[in-house]
């Protein structure tokens, strides 16, 4: 089964790409490598948690917003890469989770981006895996994902 009969499966569209808010690009290719740039959880061009985790966001709104910005860092490598049938595997996922001071539960939120993109590539999406505490974020998003991807 392809990437985008998964998503058609999951239910799943590929939202269209944000555009950028700063001096860079979505997404750049170099040969086989496509990197996204940092993804919030945009819906419909708002940020759809903000806050800190757990204080602000639970763990699990967390992870759903985790698995929003991964869905469009994925739009944006998509894009790049001519379509999301045109990429091979996911390379490395690194999750930024905005923290409260003592929280130390951020793999359990990036593994709402790892989850989807396992769902979305089966083996191909199992990847390396950065999950970090930051203590501030761009619009005080819960989350911002980067995501490294091969394709054809």
């Amino acid at each position: 089964m392809t990437p985008s009969q998964r998503l058609a499966e999951l239910k799943l569209v590929l939202p269209n790409v944000a555009a950028p808010v700063g001096s860079y690009v979505p997404a750049v290719r170099t040969g086989s490598l496509i990197l996204s740039s940092g993804q919030l959880p945009f819906r419909d061009g708002k940020v759809v948690y903000t806050g800190k985790i757990p204080t602000e966001v639970a763990v699990p709104q967390a992870a759903e917003a985790a698995q929003i910005a991964a869905l469009n860092a994925l739009a944006a490598c998509a894009r790049t890469a001519g379509g999301i049938d045109r990429i091979v595997r996911v390379i490395r996922l690194c999750v930024y989770v905005n923290s409260a001071p003592d929280f130390t539960e951020q793999p359990q939120v990036a593994n709402g981006a790892s989850d989807l993109l396992a769902r979305i590539f089966g083996d191909a999406g199992r990847h390396a895996r950065s999950a970090l505490g930051a203590a501030a974020l761009p619009l005080n998003a819960a989350v911002e994902v980067e995501l490294a991807v091969e394709a054809a």
